[in-house]
């Protein structure tokens, strides 16, 4: 009431004063405002906590935790589905700290082999343990393949974004995430039907792959169909690709030459195929020697003139098809032979992707 009071004497004084404007704006606010009402005190016994006055503001975010990465030294079974398809597959975290940012090599078998029968064959894990390296394998589906060979003779497989390539990297992406690996030393291999579908998923994605190896397979070429495929792997194939080729991965290859599953001859393009990546000219060295278990072998080495390992190129003497110093618990191996799983992981390992 005695706020009202002052208003109406404040008004008073500026109509004398013959400022009308500003003594109807004193007396309307006066009316429409009210008496002020005096502030009620907090009670002291309040169950409410608190608010801390240093206590930043802070914007609630959703978010999906990641799941956890698999214990050193697991064999984890599981399966991937993502838009272009789905695939069971195995993998291995080797034994040791779990803070490591390890390389991660995909592993694709052969036609009626298994991610298990694999991995027993190749002997990997017991390298992964040894070298500290995270081992993915890709199992194809009987519904997919009656003989679980990648399909890789179809032109539907053969691209990037499509088809069991696009299935196969949005899982090697996966695996990385999930094993905390590193992205920068990614890596594919394969045997056979295998060695020839990772030849084509290297070249689809070189920018998640560092480098790809190949046992008894075919390089990428002019295959579209199951009867060329057919015709290559008998020694018949299509003349190689023609033209200038984009920039090839590294690549180490071992092929026997007694394989009578895939002719020996189909190594040779992985070299036309480098040839035709390149304008300058290619430094070349051979070695001959002798694995433990006995098989003679050479390896071919080819060089950019500045000394960079481009290919590399083994031919087991006497070998036929099956993975060079397998073990013999596992299908499709030759224990005689140089270790190719080995020898495979240190050409590898000694590749990073550039930051």
């Amino acid at each position: 009431m005695a706020d009202l009071f002052k208003a109406l004497l404040k008004a008073s004084r500026l109509a004398r004063r013959r400022r009308p404007l500003s003594a109807a704006l004193a007396l309307q606010s006066a009316l429409t405002t009210g008496p002020s009402k005096p502030k009620r005190k907090r009670p002291k016994t309040s169950l409410a906590p608190k608010p801390s006055p240093r206590a930043p503001f802070t914007r609630s975010k959703t978010s999906v935790a990641r799941p956890p990465r698999p214990a050193p030294g697991t064999f984890l079974s599981d399966e991937f589905r993502c838009p272009q398809g789905a695939l069971h597959y195995k993998l291995y975290t080797p034994t040791g700290s779990t803070r490591r940012r390890m390389p991660l090599v995909v592993m694709l078998h052969g036609c009626s082999q298994s991610a298990t029968d694999f991995a027993t064959g190749t002997g990997m894990n017991r390298l992964a343990d040894e070298l500290g390296v995270v081992i993915l394998y890709p199992q194809q589906s009987p519904t997919a393949n009656l003989a679980r060979c990648w399909n890789w003779h179809s032109d539907d497989n053969q691209k990037r974004g499509r088809g069991e390539p696009a299935v196969i990297a949005a899982l090697t992406r996966h695996a990385t995430s999930l094993s905390r690996a590193n992205p920068a030393r990614v890596y594919i291999a394969g045997i056979s039907a295998g060695g020839a579908a990772a030849a084509i998923i290297a070249a689809a994605y070189p920018d998640l792959y560092v480098a790809v190896g190949v046992h008894s397979g075919l390089a990428q070429g002019n295959i579209r169909s199951l009867h060329s495929a057919m015709a290559a792997m008998r020694g018949k194939a299509a003349p190689g690709q023609t033209g200038k080729l984009p920039r090839q991965l590294p690549t180490i290859v071992f092929h026997g030459d007694s394989d009578r599953v895939v002719h020996p001859s189909n190594s040779g393009g992985f070299l036309n195929n480098l040839e035709r990546s390149r304008s300058g000219p290619l430094v070349s060295r051979a070695y001959k020697g002798r694995a433990e278990g006995g098989r003679d072998f050479t390896r071919r080495v080819y060089s950019s003139s500045g000394g960079e390992v481009l290919l590399e190129e083994w031919t087991v003497h006497g070998s036929g098809h099956g993975w060079s110093g397998g073990k013999a618990a596992g299908s499709y191996t030759d224990p005689a032979g140089p270790d190719a799983s080995r020898e495979m992981l240190r050409f590898f390992l000694a590749r990073k992707r550039p930051a």
